[in-house]
């Protein structure tokens, strides 16, 4: 069965999470991806473990599936030609090289899209490639840094803390596979390609969302909260008899219900915390009431009452607790794959569903360099020169 994007051809150039994450999206929606790196594989993430597998790296493993891979000397002048003509035969390019090292290629935009004036080219870079920190270098926990991510993240005891995963790389690919896609659409009305600019900064502080409005709108610096909500309460964790829970209470409604099957129905109704903005006011208050309350029963007896009433709850899980829960095996969120020097690998699956175009897993992370010879074979190395 074809993909959503079975006819889109892409020139993948970047490594590391933020664009190999967003190929590994196009190529699970049928895209062709062709993986370029150095003479011997030069994606920093083959190196990055342990883990490894017979040598193959996880973390490599989990953002390159459904890619074909080839090794040119971009700064060759076979390589260099070799990816002129494949960006001649592509639908889009995408890197993240520093800000002017394609120019200095002679692999910008401006170069290849004379070749091709359809291609969509994609840029990410730490900074963007405008603005006074345009040269600098950015890995994702530089931005969390300067982002303000980490001065939310954590509590006034943790000081700030960086989110478990390169959140602000994820972000950006992400934003990279919309942007990609919306180029690609438009193309289609305007025959023409055009350039992306994108950056983990702007993405990072894109997702401040409700935190940055509060700032914008109120002018008050926020702090860390730890595990709860600057904006609605009680909507944070909480200790049971033998653990810990989440609940998120998102209206009155909920929360007077809660109340119910914590045996405290008066606070519902107290105005103090009738409503959510009391509740915000009157945090420091309610807090240690409903914690008192909690500490009375185990959490799995909080988490059936809580469902039992529609209250939106959770348990916190560890990793090992993700791989086995059923819901997420039933839906395909883990897949087994065979690849050719690792052997029989498992990865996180795709949380795209699509009824007629399914997400399908076609190829194994490839080795560096393994399609080489075979994608060279295919393209006319001669018409550039003519």
């Amino acid at each position: 069965m074809s993909g959503a994007l079975e006819n889109i051809k892409i020139l993948d150039l970047s490594r590391v999470l933020a664009g190999p994450y967003c190929t590994m999206i196009l190529g699970d929606l049928g895209a062709e991806i062709i993986k370029v790196e150095a003479p011997g594989g030069s994606d920093e993430t083959r190196k990055w473990g342990p883990p490894f597998q017979n040598g193959v790296s996880a973390y490599y493993l989990c953002a390159n599936r459904n890619k074909k891979s080839m090794t040119l000397d971009l700064k060759s002048p076979e390589g260099n030609e070799a990816i002129k003509e494949l960006a001649r035969e592509s639908d889009v390019v995408i890197n993240n090289f520093k800000s002017g090292t394609m120019e200095r290629l002679g692999l910008d935009y401006e170069t290849l899209s004379e070749i091709n004036p359809e291609i969509v080219y994609c840029s990410i870079t730490g900074f963007g490639e405008t603005g006074p920190y345009k040269d600098m270098p950015g890995y994702d926990f530089i931005i969390q840094a300067m982002s303000g991510l980490m001065s939310i993240t954590g509590d006034s005891e943790s000081g700030p803390q960086k989110v478990g995963v390169a959140i602000t790389d994820i972000l950006t690919g992400l934003y990279a596979c919309i942007g990609i896609q919306g180029a690609l659409l438009e193309r289609t009305q305007s025959g023409k390609g055009q350039k992306l600019d994108l950056s983990l900064y702007d993405s990072a502080v894109s997702a401040l969302v409700n935190i940055g409005s509060n700032y914008l709108m109120a002018g008050k610096k926020p702090s860390a909260l730890g595990n709860q909500h600057a904006n609605i309460v009680p909507y944070q964790t909480f200790q049971t008899m033998d653990g810990e829970m989440v609940i998120a209470v998102g209206n009155d409604n909920q929360f007077k219900r809660l109340c119910e099957i914590l045996e405290i129905p008066d606070y519902a109704s107290d105005e103090r915390f009738q409503t959510n903005p009391d509740r915000v006011a009157n945090r420091g208050v309610l807090i240690p009431l409903l914690q008192e309350a909690f500490s009375t029963q185990p959490t799995a007896y909080w988490q059936e009452k809580c469902q039992e009433n529609n209250i939106p709850c959770g348990p916190i899980q560890s990793i090992d607790d993700v791989a086995r829960d059923p819901q997420l095996n039933a839906r395909d969120m883990f897949i087994d794959a065979n690849h050719p020097t690792a052997g029989d690998i498992r990865m996180i699956g795709s949380p795209l569903k699509l009824s007629r175009t399914p997400v399908n897993v076609k190829h194994h992370p490839p080795d560096a360099g393994e399609h080489t010879n075979a994608i060279l074979e295919q393209i006319d190395m001669t018409k550039l020169n003519n």
